[in-house]
């Protein structure tokens, strides 16, 4: 595969399936701990991570598991392939295609058979679903973690740049836009 494929290869993924994300405003009217809350979040979105609230659970996510009160309940599990997670008490769990504030609803009922008003807190700490491949005259030929809002640019990035032998002067990208592909110079 020549370097112009892969180039556009890695933007097509990029724009493919890069997720818009908005940045929620804290309401006037919030507490303390919901401002300290809602400024983590946003510090989290800025770091590359997505918002909870519009990320869609992947396989092969992290995420963490936080039930008030029940360390043993607690945990980081990891995402299986077939989009379930495993939790003491409820055993498999489907994960996949939530968001995080569904899966703790979802866990929060099912330990309500056990314990009294449990209180769920579901984080995604490692992105690990949504990947771009870059190859070609690259460093680093390989899988990377698609970010939000990422740019070819970035994409390259994180491969290592360019080699020597890259032909910078034969790079396109390839754009699909109302289902017909595009070539841009």
């Amino acid at each position: 595969m020549n370097f112009s494929t892969a180039l556009v290869m890695a933007a097509w993924l990029a724009f493919a399936f890069g997720q818009t994300q908005e940045v929620q405003q804290p309401v006037a009217t919030e507490t303390p701990a919901q401002k300290t809350a809602a400024s983590e979040k946003s510090e989290t979105t800025a770091r590359g991570k997505l918002n909870d609230a519009e990320y869609k659970i992947g396989p092969q996510d992290v995420l963490r598991i936080d039930v008030w009160k029940e360390a043993e309940v607690s945990r980081a599990v990891p995402v299986r392939p077939d989009g379930k997670i495993s939790l003491p008490l409820l055993n498999d769990v489907q994960a996949a295609g939530l968001t995080p504030m569904q899966l703790s609803t979802v866990i929060a009922d099912g330990l309500k058979k056990f314990m009294n008003d449990p209180q769920v807190t579901v984080s995604v700490s490692e992105i690990n679903s949504r990947r771009i491949y870059v190859t070609g005259e690259v460093a680093r030929a390989g899988a990377f973690p698609l970010l939000p809002n990422m740019t070819v640019l970035q994409a390259l990035s994180s491969s290592g740049g360019f080699t020597q032998f890259a032909k910078l002067k034969n790079i396109y990208v390839l754009r699909i836009e109302y289902g017909k592909q595009m070539k841009l110079p």
